[in-house]
């Protein structure tokens, strides 16, 4: 199941328009990265798993409610964030990249496919003024390092059931690195959720932010 009907498997209460959207993202990143190379060119066709559903793994461990502000940190082409816009309309999604022509993809399929809660924007999260409910990304660097470009970012107070943090997207094994940081942390284990061969060694980071 390599097409959008693997998202609504794992997501049964899409609506039309959600399936409409998802359905949309194969044709157009096809299109796209023949023109600006944002995904690997031997990967493009496991689009579904690799990247979509890969990104729609936060949504098994938080919802994220109307209002919430989410940054996606080192999007490339729109991952986590675009998927997850779609997933939860009423919230609202910051993509930035410090790759201007990765923006372009960006602002270029959100527009497409009509999604109207994201913003994207070519800046290094160093630059940010703003403060986010939650900050996502798919391993940009080692968290230490990740950690000290964002952790004044985030809003002190939560109205999610999780505490503001963050929420990272990372596989192998992260013992070591986890050490570095010197924080609370969690890890879920992504085959919890799916069972595609894919997310065997994958997993979401949580670090809340202010405990």
């Amino acid at each position: 199941m390599q097409d959008a009907a693997i998202i609504s498997h794992y997501f049964p209460n899409l609506s039309d328009k959600q399936k409409k959207q998802f359905a949309q993202l194969g044709p157009l990143y096809k299109e796209w990265n023949e023109k600006i190379n944002v995904i690997s060119r031997k990967d493009i066709d496991n689009l579904y798993i690799n990247h979509i559903l890969h990104s729609l793994a936060i949504a098994k461990v938080i919802q994220f409610k109307p209002g919430a502000s989410i940054l996606d940190v080192g999007t490339g082409g729109g991952f986590p964030g675009i998927p997850l816009a779609i997933l939860f309309p009423e919230s609202e999604f910051h993509l930035v990249d410090s790759i201007g022509k990765k923006i372009t993809v960006v602002k270029e399929i959100a527009g497409a496919i009509e999604l109207d809660n994201i913003n994207a924007d070519q800046i290094r999260a160093e630059q940010l003024k703003f403060k986010y409910d939650f900050v996502v990304s798919r391993a940009v660097t080692r968290m230490k390092e990740f950690y000290g470009w964002i952790n004044m970012k985030i809003k002190p107070n939560s109205i999610h059931d999780l505490d503001n943090g963050i929420l990272y997207l990372k596989g192998g094994d992260l013992e070591e690195e986890m050490d570095e940081l010197k924080r609370r942390y969690k890890l879920y284990d992504l085959t919890e959720f799916f069972q595609e061969d894919f997310f065997e060694t994958k997993k979401i980071v949580y670090i809340p932010v202010f405990n």
